[in-house]
């Protein structure tokens, strides 16, 4: 007998207990998934949780309306906080046809279907919503995106992207960061399968993000991307980085797990060492622990560090702050204010180097999900936001800029065309003309300075100081009808200035500078200066060499020196000093009488007496000598070929000079009382910090 026939043989009384039985047990299992979805979501694990609301959705009877509301309300909320908008918009649909009593359904119904690119039914619900609450800023701004959007497709702008299929996986992949001198570097936030770490992430449903890096080969290829190595890395969720100007210090946003509480995110600093990055330490921005801390960006003159979070005080939603770095540490957090934070989420802050801003939000009038934004300060230091429109904005979510150097071209992420809302690395390029300036500062003859500066003067009020990279290079955009000056300062050598008239243009283009700065300390090869035979007569190919020498002189009016004359050994001795006398005094009176004062310039002859000591760069050029080797007869007629020998003897022909002082009528300008106090001959511990303050010596 079946169970369902032995039933109907009972009381009546039965039959409605045992008919009653299942739907209690049923009542008691959809709690049961209720409960552990609500406990997920209070951690923030939104993929666990909305897979445990879809359990419960599914076992509750379509009768029991308001339920139906509440549990599908719940599981829109998490697909919506985890990017899947068709899923979440599905369920959004469900909430407000079961009735369901808080009218947010409405709204974020018509964010979800903007998303999609469903404009036209994101306009019905944006417009019902407003008829309950007609101010609200983000349905308004929802309202004009969607009518916005549909003008944008009709008329794209000069923006140019393409997927980059190198660098995505079938997983996440966002944020991409272009680093190092030549910007041949790329460090990327991924969840593909190869990050760090196996456990499946309850807020996504993939692994933890890690910082992957990519490098550009010689040929300008760029290699698969792999995981760096070292401790930058962790079972937790890193991604979202940043880099100091000088490139040393990594900023970068990082989730820790924790079962039984909220994850907020923070911001770690990294430090750069050889080519590996150190292990991640907290930056304690505020004291506040129970807000997210997130996104950093640095400003390009690394004074400000901007980041993302939803601590109080700010315009709701995610903000966009900043916060001073110095040398005595970090200074207090400013919300960049209505101007740029809205209700809605501002996130992912970027920087061009030219000092524009961009981000993304969901607040500001837009196609959907995050949007791509750019913002200038005006004249009174407010901020003008500029939508980037399409095809650099689409109906999903658009975010996490990166700049190839001065010009309007690199990466960004987007979720565009995933049904999963991952995101993936696309290029862009937008055609403009920039002028440019690129410039290298070295050594007279040796290597380059990275620890030089730049100082950069205009006539239409710019007044910069310019750090250089890791190769002495420096980049800075220009603009045309500007006259500039360009100071090179390091300290130990001498200043030397440039200068640079930029014309109108119809294309882009970049100028180039040289800035060799002379030694203080070590003896300057002046090349290209000749004689006639057996002569101290100066020839006329040496002008060029020696009016260089003269700007030098003119640009450090502080400066005393020596200047050598030097033979090779052939010859007899005494005939080889006076000859390189003669020559010195000829360089000597060429600088005279170019308007140097004679009591700044020290003509020596040596003769033969101080062969060249081989230099590293030297020695780089020369296969046969080495650093360090001393030119002497000995060495040179020990070598195996004349045109060894030949070559040897060429080096030690050489003028030269060295820096005697960096003094010279620098106390004549000081005030009477305090030229009273100073001796007339300066003592070497001020004339060592006399040459410190010349070091630093600023442009009128």
């Amino acid at each position: 007998m079946s169970l369902r026939y032995y039933t109907m043989m009972m009381p009546k009384s039965c039959r409605f207990i045992l008919f009653l039985l299942p739907l209690l047990l049923l009542s008691c299992s959809v709690d049961k998934y209720v409960k552990k979805g609500d406990a997920f979501l209070a951690i923030g694990e939104y993929y666990n949780a909305a897979a445990e609301y879809k359990k419960a959705y599914a076992r509750t009877p379509i009768k029991d309306k308001e339920k139906r509301g509440e549990r599908a309300w719940k599981m829109a909320e998490c697909y919506r906080l985890n990017n899947y908008a068709a899923k979440a918009a599905g369920a959004y649909q469900n909430a407000v046809r079961y009735k369901y009593p808080d009218s947010l359904a409405l709204l974020y119904l018509a964010q979800m279907q903007q998303r999609q690119g469903d404009y036209r039914n994101a306009i019905k619900n944006y417009e019902a919503y407003q008829e309950l609450d007609p101010k609200n800023l983000l349905a308004n701004n929802g309202r004009r995106g969607c009518l916005k959007a549909l003008e944008w497709k009709e008329k794209p702008t000069l923006y140019k992207v393409k997927k980059e299929p190198l660098f995505n996986s079938r997983r996440a992949d966002f944020s991409p960061v272009l680093y190092g001198d030549d910007f041949d570097q790329l460090y990327l936030s991924t969840t593909r399968p190869q990050a760090t770490g196996n456990e499946i992430s309850g807020i996504t449903g993939t692994k933890s993000g890690d910082i992957f890096f990519s490098k550009k080969d010689d040929k300008g290829k760029w290699s698969q991307p792999e995981v760096i190595e070292g401790e930058l890395n962790s079972d937790y969720d890193e991604g979202a980085c940043a880099f100091s100007p000088d490139g040393k210090t990594m900023y970068l946003t990082r989730c820790t797990f924790d079962p039984d509480y909220p994850r907020y995110a923070e911001i770690c600093t990294s430090t750069r060492s050889d080519a590996s990055w150190s292990k991640p330490q907290t930056l304690q921005i505020t004291k506040d622990t129970l807000s997210s801390y997130a996104h950093p960006a640095v400003s390009p003159d690394g004074k400000w560090l901007y980041f993302v979070s939803d601590m109080p005080g700010g315009q709701g939603g995610l903000d966009i702050w900043r916060i001073a770095l110095t040398d005595a540490g970090l200074g207090g957090v400013e919300n960049l204010g209505i101007f740029i934070n809205t209700p809605g989420n501002e996130m992912f802050p970027t920087f061009r180097p030219n000092g524009d801003l961009y981000f993304s939000s969901d607040g500001h009038p837009g196609m959907g999900g995050l949007d791509l934004f750019c913002a200038r300060p005006d004249s009174l230091g407010r901020w003008e936001v500029e939508n980037l429109q399409f095809p650099m904005n689409s109906s999903g979510d658009d975010f996490g800029m990166t700049f190839e150097g001065l010009h309007n071209r690199g990466y960004f992420s987007t979720s565009r065309g995933d049904q999963r809302g991952w995101d993936h690395i696309m290029s862009f390029e937008c055609p403009e003309i920039v002028q440019t300036v690129k410039g290298w500062v070295y050594e007279k003859d040796g290597y380059e300075l990275p620890e030089a500066l730049v100082y950069m003067v205009g006539n239409d009020g710019t007044n910069l100081k310019l750090s250089v990279r890791g190769d002495g290079s420096f980049e800075q955009e220009i603009k045309p009808n500007v006259d500039y000056v360009f100071l090179g300062t390091c300290k130990g050598f001498l200043n030397h200035k440039e200068e640079l008239r930029v014309d109108t243009t119809s294309v882009s283009r970049e100028y180039v500078l040289q800035f060799p700065l002379a030694s203080l300390n070590h003896p300057v090869l002046i090349r290209n200066v000749f004689y006639e035979f057996d002569s101290a007569e100066l020839t006329e190919s040496s002008t060029m060499a020696l009016d260089s020498l003269v700007d030098l002189l003119n640009q450090n009016p502080n400066v005393t020196i020596e200047l050598s004359s030097h033979c090779d050994f052939r010859g007899k001795d005494e005939y080889n000093n006076k000859l390189s006398q003669r020559r010195a005094e000829s360089v000597v009176n060429y600088l005279i009488g170019h308007g140097i004062e004679k009591e700044r310039l020290t003509p020596v002859g040596y003769g033969e007496t101080r062969p060249k000591v081989v230099t590293r760069k030297m020695a780089e050029q020369i296969d046969f000598l080495n650093e360090g080797d001393t030119l002497s007869e000995a060495f040179i007629m020990a070598l195996d070929t004349e045109e060894k020998q030949e070559i040897c003897h060429a080096l030690n022909r050489r003028t030269e000079f060295k820096v005697l002082r960096t003094t010279y009528h620098l106390f004549e300008t000081m005030k009477p009382d305090e030229k009273a106090s100073t001796p007339t001959e300066a003592t070497k511990e001020e004339e060592e910090e006399a040459s410190a303050a010349d070091d630093g010596f600023l442009l009128p």
